[in-house]
């Protein structure tokens, strides 16, 4: 398959599939006569001597200087040296993928002034496999992931550093190992390569896909955990929630009834309370706002990758070009700092879900800890320890970067998003969450082993799918092997892929 690249309908699935997987791409044949024709009249204006800024004249607190005719095309150079000032390891590969297709996508507007020789170029280098080596940190969100982007515009030079069939090369070796001409930089050129947010934007995109799949596996394990804990089913019942209205926890109740059907505690054959506490009652409620959490998110990345994310916007029709902040990264990340927020969320409730299964006073007959040899053996007692240990983590991490402004620039930039570094500790926050996730589907598998009903489908089978990497924990054995092996399982998406064969989508 190849994706056509046009403007628009991008969606995060496309940038995982570009991203991580290499999908090819191309430029719809419209995009490209977009781009030329918004070209052509960036240079007619240049001819004119027009004032544009970052064409002719200097940038942030400079903008006011203008620059002369040898200056210009020189200035995009000393531009994209200038703000490639990142600092830290390099971002994973699919980051960056990720961040060309959508710079790509904003140029098939025909709004950007960009020739079409630089689109071209990031287009063969996600075909042939060159990926810019970049430094994690140092975008402030605003203004665009500048020092990010300025280091994948210098591979439009030559220079630079990037990776090519899993070797890292300086950037000209790279491109003439792949065949791939230097296009060079012309007036408008590098701004129009670096002046959105496009790898926040990007990370998020691979986040939202993460954090789906992650969030119906938190369904999974409290399907298992329920079904452990003898928990009363009539809290999820779908009609309860469609009379509130939430979207999400109707899903979230349909998903996790799929999981038990078929099994003695759906079919009313297991004795249970009139009424439960919270984190066994309350599950749709709280993993439901988390989808809808996401689904909001999910608009506002889709619009960003979609949109003109640049400065300035040319309007080669009305032969206006308009200077404003459309690289703002604002948009992305408050809603982005709010699906951090909702993982989270989730997994504190997994965690109590976990508090349970292991304390006798509430866990409805299992044994202390879930150990048969109380006393000479401490059972799951430590595991949950270190889910504690990361939901503070999660919960540090969850305090909102977009309220973080910091005045740069001698205040001509005066408040930006802070969107890399929501993007950055969300994905940090979801590192957590595999592994607190795995730990309470590691101890709902070891407490249905000590119960004697049937459970439903999916219950079955995703414990059957944690017994093929972790054992019945007989007698005490160190367990950080068994806690990896979890949080491999989860991010791996296994159990659900396997659970989804059984009961259907749990969308």
């Amino acid at each position: 398959m190849t994706l056509v690249i046009k403007g628009s309908g991008l969606t995060i699935e496309d940038v995982v599939e570009v991203a991580r997987y290499n999908e090819k791409v191309e430029l719809h044949p419209d995009a490209i006569e977009r781009i030329k024709k918004c070209r052509a009249m960036l240079e007619k204006k240049i001819q004119a001597r027009e004032i544009m800024y970052g064409v002719n004249t200097g940038i942030g607190e400079f903008s006011e200087m203008v620059l002369n005719d040898d200056q210009v095309k020189d200035f995009q150079k000393y531009l994209v040296y200038n703000h490639a000032a990142g600092i830290g390891d390099p971002m994973p590969l699919d980051y960056v993928r990720g961040a060309m297709l959508g710079r790509i996508n904003v140029h098939a507007h025909g709004n950007s002034g960009v020739r079409p020789e630089i689109t071209l170029t990031l287009i063969e280098m996600l075909n042939k496999g060159v990926t810019p080596w970049v430094c994690r940190k140092g975008s402030v969100g605003a203004s665009g992931d500048l020092a990010p982007m300025s280091q994948i515009a210098l591979l439009m030079m030559g220079e630079g550093r990037a990776y090519y069939k899993g070797e890292l090369y300086e950037g000209k070796e790279a491109l003439d190992k792949a065949g791939i001409e230097i296009p060079g930089l012309m007036a408008r050129d590098g701004l129009a390569t670096i002046n959105g947010s496009n790898v926040l934007t990007a990370m998020s995109a691979l986040f939202l896909y993460d954090a789906n799949r992650w969030l119906k596996q938190a369904e999974i394990g409290a399907a298992m955990s329920l079904e452990a804990l003898k928990a009363n089913m009539k809290p999820y019942t779908v009609k309860l929630h469609e009379v509130r209205g939430f979207t999400g926890a109707i899903r979230s109740a349909g998903a996790i009834n799929k999981m038990v059907q078929g099994g003695d505690l759906k079919e009313g054959r297991v004795p249970h309370k009139v009424q439960d506490a919270y984190s066994m009652r309350s599950s749709p409620q709280v993993i439901g706002a988390a989808h809808d959490a996401l689904a909001y998110a999910r608009s506002q990345v889709e619009i960003e990758l979609n949109g003109v994310g640049d400065n300035p916007v040319f309007f080669p029709d009305e032969n206006l070009q308009l200077s404003g902040a459309n690289f703002q990264g604002s948009p992305v990340s408050l809603p982005m700092d709010m699906a951090g927020v909702a993982i989270t969320m989730v997994s504190v409730m997994s965690e109590r879900r976990m508090n349970r299964l292991n304390n006798p006073a509430l866990s409805v007959g299992l044994p202390a800890f879930l150990t048969k040899g109380a006393g000479m053996f401490s059972g799951l007692m430590l595991s949950q320890y270190t889910a504690d240990m990361q939901i503070v983590e999660q919960r540090i991490l969850s305090a909102p970067a977009s309220v973080q402004s910091i005045p740069a620039a001698a205040d001509q930039e005066d408040f930006v998003s802070m969107g890399m570094n929501t993007a950055i500790k969300n994905f940090q926050i979801l590192d957590n969450a595999y592994g607190i996730l795995g730990i309470e589907i590691m101890a709902a598998a070891q407490a249905l082993d000590f119960r004697d009903y049937k459970f439903g489908k999916g219950v079955t089978k995703a414990k059957e799918i944690v017994r093929k990497y972790v054992e019945f924990l007989d007698v005490d054995r160190p367990l950080y092997d068994d806690h990896n092996k979890m949080k491999e399982l989860v991010e791996s998406c296994e159990i659900l892929e396997e659970v989804e064969k059984v009961v259907g989508s749990l969308e």
